[in-house]
């Protein structure tokens, strides 16, 4: 069978199967897309791009298969910030310029790109270019990487900024595959979320090829002054010369990792796991771009305690990218699965005591953002209208989701529950879904096989309703309650025994301290363990703030600096959002975040000027 019919019936089985499970289709509840793939989709991509350092754009065409539905006409694809130079339609063996329409702009949709495609074309190309100013692309100077000597571009497509540089049906509903040719300036190494060859070979000319469907917002690419240290046979990480040796010794279980995951959800579907060492400026921990995870490197710690995120971008392997949420109402489905999977990795491989800790980390943090979110924002298949999807990324879809699946888990045995869970990764495979589909397929697979034990009306609350079901589980830590003993005597003028703590150990140390903690018990805590020099971001990043609070000032010059140079979100926006509480330290902010927002991506400098400009 030839590849494009296998491709184009690969494309309608799962909409079939998708179907099948549900009534309703994935693809109508989709409020962030013009995309109507009830009339026409497309199942393959073949990108030609050229990278412009210079111009900081893209240039390059997009060719579509098209795959129809109905006798529309028309294809609608999503656009944010693109030249569309002109569209052509494959016929009669030859490249035919057709009309195209731009819509309106809108603040969180883009523009509307309408091609009109004839009655029996089923091809599309559609040249174009990018903005410098294109929100799924960052574009750094030589000065703002480590090397100082080559320049530096990343994607970041998730949630819907693919369209900012490809014009595309903007849906986590559809699955393509692609292809790609790059070129680059030489001397540099291209890589995207496909098959990334380990040769060195930089002649600026890059093919890549990713067979398998994926939807839209796992597209992605780098391009830099990369070298490349394999692990095993199909892990490798790429990143520049000054962290590479550290990074692929930070995570060299991320083989045993793939390993434990198989053992308990099914095979790994992608071939290789590669890693991608990003920029500090990378506005995210990690981002699981198949085949090639995007990693911050504020985890790269030098003592491997911050694996849990490689975990957890693995985990994506199985939820998220395997099987996908249909839409950004829908993100629980992604992110609650895969915080479950991750924990349990974590388990597998580094026993109950450690992923025990990082299960209750993760409930104080839950705790904490339902405290300052509105009700609405803590169901877990929210409400968006037509709200950015990133408004949605709290810890509500994560930590909420997770906290479900565990529930489940304990109502139903962990054997039950593993069994379920791999038959649904296998039974959903290469497919996106929508809450309603799981949930018919819960009832059916789970809740029906095992009656009596959970109801649906309870399976409603968990995702319907907002907060925690009062019999939600309160994850707890025997090592925490120890450090919270150990923390009791100290602040009596007692000795800490921290020989054996981990980061986790000493995050649930410093996040509850108590806030009325003296001036002198922060000094002396800080000249006894050094931790406004911490050299690990998630530590100095939870010591940063508590120094804001309380007004600590011999933390001032760190805290600047750590604002300077990390872009990580998570880990400088609630620093910006602690200052933002009095006129004094906003007005300081404000200053160092004029310094240091040209060095953050376009997601991190909205973001954090909401906090500190919430006039505009």
């Amino acid at each position: 069978m030839a590849i494009q019919q296998q491709l184009i019936q690969w494309a309608g089985a799962v909409t079939l199967v998708a179907a099948a499970n549900s009534s309703a289709t994935a693809w109508a509840e989709d409020a962030h897309s013009y995309a109507r793939l009830d009339e026409v989709s497309t199942p393959h991509l073949e990108l030609n791009l050229t990278v412009d350092f210079a111009e900081q754009q893209l240039e390059g065409t997009a060719t579509y298969d098209l795959l129809r539905r109905s006798d529309a006409t028309a294809i609608h694809l999503d656009t944010r910030d693109l030249t569309i130079q002109k569209t052509e339609l494959w016929q009669d063996g030859v490249w035919q310029e057709t009309p195209f329409a731009l819509g309106e702009p809108h603040q969180t949709l883009g523009q509307e790109l309408t091609v009109t495609i004839g009655e029996d074309a089923d091809k599309l190309r559609i040249h174009y270019e990018t903005a410098p100013t294109a929100s799924g692309l960052q574009w750094l100077t030589p000065a703002q990487t480590a090397g100082k000597e080559h320049p530096f571009m990343f994607s970041q497509s998730q949630p819907i900024h693919a369209r900012s540089w490809i014009p595309i049906q903007d849906t986590p509903a559809l699955r393509l595959t692609y292809n790609a040719q790059v070129y680059t300036p030489a001397g540099l190494l291209a890589v995207m979320s496909a098959d990334n060859s380990l040769s060195d070979d930089r002649d600026g000319n890059y093919s890549f090829t990713m067979p398998q469907p994926i939807p839209p917002y796992l597209i992605a690419i780098a391009v830099g002054d990369l070298e490349i240290k394999s692990i095993s046979d199909n892990v490798a990480v790429f990143a520049e010369s000054y962290i590479i040796d550290d990074a692929a010794w930070e995570w060299a279980d991320t083989p045993a990792m793939i390993t434990a995951t198989e053992k308990m959800y099914g095979p790994y579907r992608w071939d290789r796991y590669d890693l991608l060492v990003l920029p500090p400026s990378f506005p995210f921990g990690g981002m699981e771009n198949p085949r090639l995870s995007f990693i911050t490197p504020t985890v790269v710690s030098g003592d491997r305690s911050l694996i849990n995120l490689i975990a957890h971008e693995l985990a994506h392997s199985w939820s998220g990218n395997l099987v996908t949420n249909a839409s950004w109402r829908d993100l629980w489905l992604n992110e609650g699965f895969t915080s479950y999977v991750e924990n349990r990795i974590m388990e597998a491989l580094f026993g109950e005591r450690r992923a025990q800790m990082e299960l209750a980390l993760g409930y104080q943090d839950l705790l904490a953002d339902m405290e300052r979110l509105p009700a609405a924002d803590t169901v877990l298949n929210i409400d968006l209208g037509t709200r950015h999807p990133d408004d949605v990324f709290s810890n509500v879809p994560y930590v909420k989701g997770q906290l479900f699946l565990v529930y489940l888990e304990h109502k139903f045995g962990r054997e039950v529950f593993d069994a379920f869970l791999r038959q649904y990764f296998a039974d959903f495979a290469f497919q996106s879904i929508s809450t309603a589909q799981f949930k018919h397929y819960l009832a059916k697979n789970l809740l029906a096989k095992h009656p009596n034990v959970v109801s649906m009306d309870k399976v409603n609350e968990w995702i319907h309703e907002p907060g925690l079901p009062a019999d939600a589980p309160k994850p707890e830590s025997d090592a925490f309650a120890q450090v919270e003993r150990q923390m009791q005597r100290w602040l009596k003028g007692g000795q800490l025994q921290t020989a054996e703590w981990t980061t986790h150990e000493w995050l649930h140390f410093i996040n509850n301290l108590p806030l009325d903690i003296s001036s002198t018990n922060m000094k002396r805590l800080d000249n006894d363990y050094h931790l406004t020099a911490s050299s690990n971001a998630e530590i100095a990043h939870a010591w940063l703030k508590l120094a804001i609070t309380k007004k600590y000032e011999p933390a001032r010059d760190r805290l600047r600096n750590y604002l300077l140079n990390i872009g990580r979100n998570k880990l400088v926006s609630p620093l910006y959002r602690e200052l933002a509480k009095t006129p004094e330290n906003l007005k300081w902010a404000r200053e160092v975040y004029e310094q240091a927002k040209s060095g953050y991506h376009p997601l991190t400098q909205t973001v954090n000027e909401a906090l500190l400009y919430p006039e505009h």
